[in-house]
């Protein structure tokens, strides 16, 4: 299948700035973070739900859990437009906690990879609203 670009994920507290595609397969995770199929694009009403990996490929999400309230999470579409999320939370869930890709009635993100780095045991998540 076609691989689509997204625009970027910056994340200045952590040293993020890579192309996000759409799609969570492992062939597209080995690329870069993923966009949820099915949820909110950045800036729209809704969840913008994105995986990235830790460990392996460019380790995009390595230090996902150093990230906290008021950090940074800047999506630039490929029109150049930002839209600019500040972390508000952050938890560890197991795999089944699939509540954490619901849609939102406001403009949400959730950004989350496997952990602790190198085990697929749990998840790290961390939760943004929408600023700009």
């Amino acid at each position: 299948e076609p691989v689509v670009e997204l625009g970027l994920i910056e994340i200045p507290a952590i040293g993020v700035s890579m192309t996000m595609y759409e799609g969570i397969r492992l062939s597209t995770l080995d690329r870069g973070p993923g966009h949820w199929p099915g949820t909110a694009m950045p800036g729209q009403v809704g969840n913008v739900v994105v995986a990235g990996h830790r460990t392996s490929g460019h380790q995009v999400f390595r230090h996902i859990d150093a990230l906290v309230e008021g950090d940074e999470i800047r999506f630039v579409d490929t029109s150049g437009t930002v839209h600019l999320y500040r972390v508000t939370d952050s938890r560890v869930v197991v795999p089944t906690e699939v509540w954490i890709i619901d849609q939102t009635e406001t403009p949400t993100a959730t950004l989350f990879a496997c952990h602790p780095p190198g085990s697929v045991r749990e998840r790290f998540v961390v939760f943004a609203e929408l600023v700009t």
